[in-house]
């Protein structure tokens, strides 16, 4: 059986991913039916939810041995207040 979703989403979203989701030969419809299947299958949302100006692995990465200390940085950080009062330090 069945069932229908409504969902409101912004003209501009939907037409972006339309456009994206033609050219891999799909519509919107069945992109979300993938989406629902990935979530079933997964038990989770089947990618990491990020924040457009969340860190990028580099950064992260970066910002860990500034903190941790590395070989090559044998200062380390107790914590992240630590490490920006030095950053930020005159």
């Amino acid at each position: 059986m069945n069932s229908t979703l409504n969902i409101r989403i912004d003209k501009k979203l939907k037409e972006n991913a339309g456009k994206i989701l033609k050219n891999m030969g799909l519509d919107i419809s069945s992109g979300v039916k993938m989406f629902l299947c990935q979530v079933v299958n997964t038990k989770s949302i089947p990618f990491e939810p990020k924040m457009h100006y969340a860190m990028t692995p580099e950064q992260e990465r970066w910002v860990r041995r500034q903190i941790f200390g590395t070989k090559k940085n044998n200062k380390g950080y107790k914590n992240v207040k630590a490490l920006f009062d030095d950053i930020l330090e005159d």
